[in-house]
């Protein structure tokens, strides 16, 4: 069974294309026009075993929030699609992962319910020229809300002696174990024999 989604989204304030292959090999095919976006979607795709296409045209002259939650939206949006009618799937997923300094927990609940609950450190406001810190935040509430998941993002641990947390590690870190819950949370698993797993009977 193949678990692809397509998604063409476009707006006065940006133009996305999104393709994902939850079965994929973690190939990553991503061009925001925003560098560091595109280097944590490409955690995502290495790290979630996705293969993952992303071609975002925004109006990067105002400035890369557009571009970036709109990206997030399409991207949830390609994720339910693919994810077709869950039947099989684990659905729970987590993972702890640790980047030098710092500690990342992740959990995922495929449930059908978007509820995203983030919580990190106070960083430095831009990593790079154009990306905000303050969007890592967005792009997850963006991404459950458009693919309906429950998703926990927590840094346990971020400062080193004597100094402030790397922006780029506390992020890259969250986007590394967001991706490996989501990798465990779509696997089908053996013993659930094509059913939903959930009493309700839907999800």
């Amino acid at each position: 069974m193949s678990r692809v989604g397509r998604i063409d989204r476009v707006t006065n304030e940006t133009k996305v294309l999104v393709e994902i292959d939850l079965d994929g090999t973690g190939k990553g095919d991503l061009h925001t026009g925003v560098g560091f976006y595109d280097h944590m979607l490409n955690q995502l795709a290495k790290h979630g075993g996705f293969d993952l296409t992303v071609r975002t045209e925004g109006d990067l002259e105002i400035d890369s929030h557009h571009t970036i939650e709109d990206t997030a939206i399409a991207l949830g949006e390609a994720f339910a699609q693919a994810l077709g009618d869950k039947r099989g799937i684990r659905r729970y997923g987590s993972a702890t992962i640790p980047m030098d300094e710092v500690l990342v927990r992740a959990a995922v609940d495929l449930s059908g319910r978007a509820y995203v609950v983030h919580d990190e450190p106070l960083l430095v406001p831009y990593i790079g020229p154009v990306y905000a810190t303050s969007m890592t935040r967005h792009i997850f509430e963006a991404f459950g809300h458009a693919a309906k998941v429950t998703l926990h993002v927590d840094v346990l641990r971020a400062s080193r002696p004597g100094g402030h947390p790397d922006a780029h590690h506390v992020v890259e870190a969250q986007f590394k174990a967001f991706s490996r819950a989501l990798r465990e949370a779509v696997e089908i698993d053996p013993r659930n024999a094509g059913a939903l797993p959930s009493t309700k009977g839907v999800l």
